[in-house]
Formats: structure tokens, sequence, C-alpha cells
């Protein structure tokens, strides 16, 4: 049964709403799910929730809501301290660089592949794909330095990096197919297929990542709902 404290406004598709929900599963904490439909205009809920970004996910924990998936990782992470592992490391500049990568994720990382997907030009595309491909042997080193020959960016367990990274696991699968390219691949980035196993394996990840087929579907009435699918995509931070 759902905590009626604890509430994730959201889509099943958003990779940033998925970073939520794996994290409550870590930490077994129960919640309830409240959809929010990216296909229609945006719910009364979400604009009083988030009114300066109008984004999902939105977390709400004893009816006060918390905005932007990476913040509200930190969040549950300092809330929930005895259910499970750390998300964030406790040393000091362990937890600068996992802060650090997980930025990079959503800076660098994520546009890349959005651009990759909505690219107007084949041009346009070319070139994300490149940097979508420098990008993964980037965070091939990233987690050789940061999983210290562990299974995970977090060491033994799964930790922010793991998260930031993971779910964009099904969005990296679907453009892939849709460039006809694997994006992570056993010739350059060995370590993150190995990673992305282990990830997606995971009781508090398998049932939160979506069926690629389904989310290539979704994918396809999102492009022909939206002119510019980035600004959709962006929403879902």
């Amino acid at each position: 049964m759902a905590d009626s404290n604890v509430k994730v406004l959201g889509t099943w598709a958003s990779p940033f709403v998925m970073r939520v929900k794996i994290a409550l599963h870590l930490k077994s904490v129960r919640y309830e799910d409240v959809e929010e439909d990216l296909l229609a205009p945006k719910s009364e809920l979400l604009l009083k929730s988030n009114p300066i970004y109008k984004k999902i996910p939105v977390f709400f924990h004893a009816h006060n809501p918390i905005c932007e998936s990476l913040i509200i990782l930190q969040y549950i992470d300092e809330v929930w301290t005895t259910s499970a592992p750390s998300i964030l490391p406790s040393d000091p500049y362990e937890r600068s660089q996992s802060r650090f990568w997980a930025a990079y994720v959503d800076d660098k990382f994520f546009p890349a592949l959005g651009r990759l997907l909505i690219g107007a030009t084949e041009e346009d595309k070319k070139a994300a794909l490149a940097e979508v491909v420098e990008g993964t042997v980037v965070l091939e080193g990233a987690f050789g330095e940061l999983s210290k020959g562990k299974a995970f960016f977090g060491g033994d367990n799964i930790g922010f990096v793991d998260i930031a990274l993971g779910s964009l696991l099904g969005w990296i699968e679907v453009i892939g197919k849709q460039c006809e390219t694997k994006l992570v691949s056993e010739a350059k980035t060995p370590r993150l297929v190995q990673w992305a196993e282990c990830f997606s394996a995971n009781e508090a990840v398998k049932d939160v990542l979506p069926d690629v087929d389904k989310l290539a579907d979704f994918g396809l009435k999102l492009r022909a709902k939206v002119v510019e699918i980035p600004k959709v995509i962006d929403m879902n931070r």
C-alpha cells in the first residue's frame, strides 16, 4: 500500500521520473504514482506544484512539492537514511565527483541524445552522433574511476551516477535503433555494457525501466504531437 504522504507526479516514459522511482525502490519507500500525460495540456497539479519550471517530476512528501530529479534524489537520500545504503557517498570528495558526473549526464550527454533524435538535417544528426559516442567513451572512463572495480558507479551498490545515467538506458537503445548504431557497445565501452546489464537487472530498477518497443512507440507519438521535441524532453528534469 502506497504511503499517502509520498507521491510522484510524472510520466512512465520520462527518464527523470524513473530516477525518482528507482531511488524510492532502493529505499523501500511506497508511494502513489500520479501520471502526467505529456500528450495533453499540463495539468493544474503540475502548474501549481512547479510554477517556475512547469516540469516533471514533482515529488511530494508530507504535501510539500520538491522539483528537479537530482535534487529529489538527494532529498530522498537524506530523509530515508536507515532503510538502504546511501545513494551519495559519505566522503565529501567522492560525493562531489558523483554530483559532477550526474551533472555531466544532464548538461552534456542527454542534450546530445536529444539532438541525435530530432536533428533537423543529416549533418546535425551526424554531429550529435559523434558527440554521443564521445560521451559514452568519457562515461566509460568515469566508470573505471568511480566504481573502483565494482559493479556500479557507486561501488557495490547503485549510487547517484548509476541512477542518473541508468534512467536513460531505454532511450539510448531506442535512439540507437533509430540511427542504426549501437551507442553502448562491447567494442568501445565494454564496462558500460556490463554495468548496464547489472543495473537493468537490479530489483529496484527492472520494474521501472520501460519496454523498449513501448518507449519507441511513445517517442513517435510525442514527435507527432509537438513541433520541437527538445522542449518536451527537457521538461522532464
